[in-house]
């Protein structure tokens, strides 16, 4: 039997390259790579996210000091990131930091004068922000034509992401798209396999290393349909198989030191793919509102 998947750092995704950081948030960017980074990578990476300030004022042997990593590590990190070197890195880290970007308070518990409410508020409206400047108005466009057009359109989930999932159908289904989210992760297998040309599978995947959905949209792939995947992960595994990505800016909110990774962001796209197909098609979306809305009336109490 073939053997599909397997969750290893040696996949390329080399063809879902994140765009230089000049075009891209630097420090959302980070964070959303930092689950495929390499041990040493990932010292330098939190070394920055923990005071980003800070490096823009540090030297490169200060950087080194701090993070545990060599001079040339950090050369290689910063480059990896679309910067020439770490001069440029902390030009475009200083550059952000000055819009109003990321800041050493804006990942934590908000200020100490905001309430606990108020700290999770400031959170997701951050990271809102940074999900919108991650991914291009082209590739939300795209995405957004690729699902209307489908003759079909599979949406693969399972475990957290899965009311994303079952939403985007829900969604899809009420402006008149044939959309289906099963919630049996062996009927997604099934459903992957009866895919075929002129079909979408979109795969949703917080991590991007779900081996059952990263299967569903391998499966789906080999037998011709159009793929597309939503994932707060870049250079996850799931990348490999997708025609085109989506990125939602991971939003890890701790609670008493346990992480536990927020929905909000995954479902503003999904909402803004919704709006820009209906506005498209008004007069259809209309009617099939109102027809929806007359049948759903009846059982109101």
């Amino acid at each position: 039997m073939k053997r599909m998947y397997s969750p290893s750092p040696e996949i390329d995704t080399d063809d879902e390259q994140p765009a230089p950081a000049s075009k891209r948030p630097l420090l959302a960017h980070l964070q959303a790579t930092l689950p495929s980074l390499n041990p040493t990578e990932r010292l330098i990476a939190e070394y920055v996210m923990q005071d980003p300030e800070r490096v823009v004022t540090s030297s490169i042997s200060e950087l080194r000091r701090g993070s545990g990593a060599s001079v040339g590590s950090i050369v290689g990190f910063c480059r990896s990131f679309g910067t020439k070197g770490f001069a440029d890195f902390k030009i475009a880290l200083a550059r952000e930091l000055a819009q109003g970007g990321f800041s050493a308070q804006s990942r934590g518990n908000g200020s100490q004068d905001s309430s606990l409410f108020e700290s999770v508020f400031q959170f997701h409206e951050q990271s809102l922000k940074e999900t919108l400047q991650i991914n291009s108005e082209e590739t939300l466009e795209k995405v957004s034509r690729m699902l209307e057009s489908g003759r079909r359109i599979e949406i693969f989930s399972i475990g957290m992401s899965y009311p994303v999932a079952y939403t985007a159908c829900c969604k899809l289904r009420l402006i008149g798209l044939l959309a289906s989210a099963q919630c049996d992760s062996h009927m997604q297998l099934v459903a992957a396999t009866q895919l075929g040309k002129g079909d979408v599978a979109f795969a949703i995947s917080c991590s991007g290393s779900t081996r059952e959905t990263v299967q569903c949209l391998e499966i789906a792939r080999e037998k011709g349909a159009t793929t597309i995947c939503l994932t707060n992960c870049m250079k996850s595994p799931i990348t490999a198989f997708a025609d085109v990505t989506l990125y939602a800016t991971p939003s890890e909110i701790r609670y008493f030191q346990a992480p536990l990774a927020s929905r909000v962001t995954q479902l503003a796209l999904v909402d803004a793919l919704f709006v820009a197909i209906a506005l498209r098609h008004k007069n259809r979306t209309s009617k099939q509102l109102q027809t929806a809305n007359e049948k759903l009336l009846q059982y109101r109490i």
